[in-house]
């Protein structure tokens, strides 16, 4: 991994894709050192091989086609998919230091990946009620092009986003993505857009500091699986 530091958090891109099952077991023993005070926290960006994932709140009726590895994800929310093309950003922080509130953090993530997307020229927005970063797709219709789902335990997070580059979006018709049938999936090819992973970081983290500062309001929720 190449890594390196901003605010002692460590930021990580993954060259190359990582098994969504590997990833599982490097971010629990992460976030286990994070909090016993062992290791820094972390941003690790990455790509997976297809796969699909289903939160602790997912519906088998909503797994239409397991064409690919379903994994347990131990994170909030439905089932997801993952797979080349789409940039997944794992945030590994310790909310004991910056709050203790999940809730803000959701949003701020959400936030996050919103104006990130801004920057790169794309409107996107939260939907009362809906999952999910949306915009609009190339026939004008809503669309969803990015994902949020976390983990949180001992105030530690795990998971965190995932924004579709260049995803073949056939792969989302294996599920019910995150549980919403009534709206479809999109990504910034899809709309005409080449965007590179490493681009899509350089402007992520160009908002990093505006994240964590988004951290720093003093508030308390309980800690568990989240899916806004």
């Amino acid at each position: 991994m190449d890594a390196s530091r901003t605010h002692s958090v460590e930021i990580t891109p993954e060259k190359d894709r990582v098994p969504y099952a590997r990833a599982l077991e490097v971010m629990d023993a992460r976030g286990r050192a994070i909090a016993a005070g062992e290791a820094a926290e972390q941003l690790w960006l990455l790509e997976h091989p297809p796969v699909y994932t289903a939160g602790t709140s997912a519906a088998a009726a909503e797994l239409l086609d397991p064409r690919f590895e379903v994994v347990e994800a131990g994170r909030g929310g439905r089932y997801t998919y993952h797979g080349p093309g789409q940039r997944v950003g794992y945030v590994m922080l310790d909310l004991a230091k910056r709050g203790r509130d999940v809730r803000r953090f959701v949003s701020s993530l959400e936030g996050w990946v919103i104006a990130t997307l801004g920057d790169l020229g794309v409107e996107a927005w939260r939907a009362e009620g809906r999952i999910g970063i949306w915009t609009s797709d190339p026939d004008g219709t809503e669309a969803k092009i990015g994902a949020i789902g976390v983990r949180v335990r001992r105030w530690v997070t795990t998971h965190g986003f995932s924004v579709n580059l260049a995803p073949d979006l056939s792969h989302f018709s294996g599920i019910v993505p995150c549980g919403i049938d009534e709206f479809g999936v999109t990504s910034l090819a899809d709309m005409g857009m080449d965007v590179t992973p490493e681009a899509f970081d350089t402007a992520l983290l160009a908002r990093f500091d505006d994240f964590l500062s988004a951290l720093s309001a003093v508030g308390r929720a309980v800690e568990g699986n989240t899916l806004p």
